[in-house]
C-alpha cells in the first residue's frame, strides 16, 4: 500500500467514526414522565421526576397561595404540592383514584405536584423533541420547554424549573 492509499484508509476510517459519532449522538434518548392534566398530554424530563406517589390526603396550610394545595408527609420528610391546574390556568382537578403525586426536584428545590394521571414513562430519542411552538395556550406557554409525540398525541414537556419559580 502507497502512501496515498494510507492517507485515503485513514481519512475513510475517520469520517466513518465521525459518522457512528454523530449517530449515536442522534440516537441519544431522554426518559420523559408523560402524564395528562384535564385531556391534555404532558411530559417532565425524567431527570427532574424522583418518585411518583399515589395521591393522598394533602394537609392544607392556611395563608398559602393557590398555587400551593398544601404539604405531604413522605417518609418523613414534608413536601409542598403545588397545584398545577392553577399554575397552567385550567379548571381546577378533583382527584382521584388516578390521580398521582409527582416529586420534582431541580436546583435545590423540591415539591410534589398533582397531575389527574401519569400515563407512562418513556424514553424518546432527542431527534424526536422539538422545539415549542408560537400556537400554544398562553397559561402554558411560559412553562413548556418542548414538544414530542407519543401514541400519535401530541405532549408539551414542562419546565420544573419554571414552575418552581412560581412558589420561590
Amino acid at each position: 500500500m502507497n502512501q496515498t492509499e494510507k492517507i485515503l484508509n485513514t481519512i475513510n476510517e475517520r469520517n466513518q467514526f465521525d459518522h457512528k459519532s454523530q449517530i449515536m449522538e442522534n440516537d441519544q434518548k431522554i426518559e420523559l414522565v408523560i402524564f395528562k392534566i384535564g385531556t391534555m398530554m404532558h411530559g417532565f424530563l425524567g431527570s427532574d421526576i424522583k418518585e411518583i406517589l399515589p395521591y393522598e390526603n394533602i394537609a392544607f396550610v392556611p395563608g398559602c397561595p393557590e398555587t400551593i394545595l398544601g404539604i405531604i408527609n413522605v417518609r418523613g420528610n414534608i413536601e409542598s404540592v403545588l397545584n398545577i391546574h392553577k399554575i397552567i390556568k385550567k379548571s381546577d382537578l378533583i382527584p382521584t383514584r388516578r390521580s398521582r403525586i409527582a416529586i420534582a426536584e431541580r436546583d435545590g428545590i423540591r415539591s410534589g405536584i398533582l397531575v389527574d394521571t401519569v400515563e407512562d414513562v418513556v424514553s424518546i430519542s432527542k431527534s424526536k423533541i422539538f422545539s415549542t411552538i408560537s400556537t400554544l395556550d398562553p397559561g402554558i406557554r411560559d412553562f413548556v420547554n418542548s414538544i414530542t409525540t407519543y401514541q400519535n398525541s401530541y405532549v408539551t414537556i414542562l419546565d420544573v424549573g419554571k414552575l418552581f419559580k412560581i412558589i420561590s
